[in-house]
């Protein structure tokens, strides 16, 4: 797990997952999750979030959006060492 200034403790290989699974259905079908629009995870947020492991994904990329961390992804993202 790493500590982040924010207070919270994310596991490495689930952010990775995370940055790896894409949309599966609806208006951004095939997107990668963190690149949704937060408008639209906020919809999720506010409307339930689907059963499973998409849920809980979803859920997931809500607080970091919420909290402005998406930052953590930019190792993940092609291109980058």
């Amino acid at each position: 797990m790493t500590d982040d200034p924010s207070g919270l403790s994310i596991d490495q290989a689930y952010l990775l997952t995370l940055a790896r699974t894409r949309m599966p259905f609806g208006k951004y079908k095939g997107r990668l999750l963190v690149d949704l629009p937060e408008p639209y995870v906020v919809w999720f947020h506010r409307k339930g979030y689907p059963e499973g492991k998409l849920g809980e994904m979803l859920r997931i990329m809500y607080e970091i959006k919420a909290n402005g961390l998406e930052y953590l992804f930019d190792p993940l993202r092609p291109g980058n060492p």
